[in-house]
């Protein structure tokens, strides 16, 4: 049972969500700038990884509004089921929290995760390719 009230609970959880889109924000900015500068390298000169890290530059990203979306009643925050701790509450007993579930799941995880997976992903293969241009020289 959790300990604490559930205003608590509410802001808990959602510093836990804030931390962890911001987090997984940080690598897949990471990632994509890394992609540019060496596969792209004349585009790469136009970004720089630290004007786009700085936290101005991430008050507009879309996942900004997820985080938050439980305090404006679309899905909820909840105790986990041993009550240690407070999260999004995945259990889905309506239709827009079902709906909050998926867009939480493919916009701020999934889309992500697979460009951070394509940027890596095409930095393998420019390596690759640059070294058998490097063998046949």
């Amino acid at each position: 049972r959790w300990l604490f009230s559930q205003a608590v609970c509410t802001l808990y959880a959602f510093c836990g969500v804030l931390f962890g889109l911001c987090s997984l924000t940080s690598l897949t900015v990471l990632s994509t700038v890394c992609c540019l500068k060496v596969c792209y390298p004349a585009y790469g000169r136009c970004w720089d990884v630290h004007l786009l890290l700085h936290p101005r530059a991430q008050e507009h990203h879309p996942e900004k509004c997820q985080e938050g979306s439980p305090l404006a009643e679309w899905g909820s925050y909840g105790p986990e089921p041993y009550g240690t701790a407070c999260c999004i509450t995945w259990k889905a007993s309506s239709r827009e929290a079902t709906l909050y579930i998926l867009v939480l799941f493919i916009f701020c995880y999934l889309l992500p995760c697979l460009l951070i997976l394509i940027s890596y992903s095409l930095i393998l293969w420019t390596v690759r390719v640059s070294r058998r241009a490097v063998r046949q020289h």
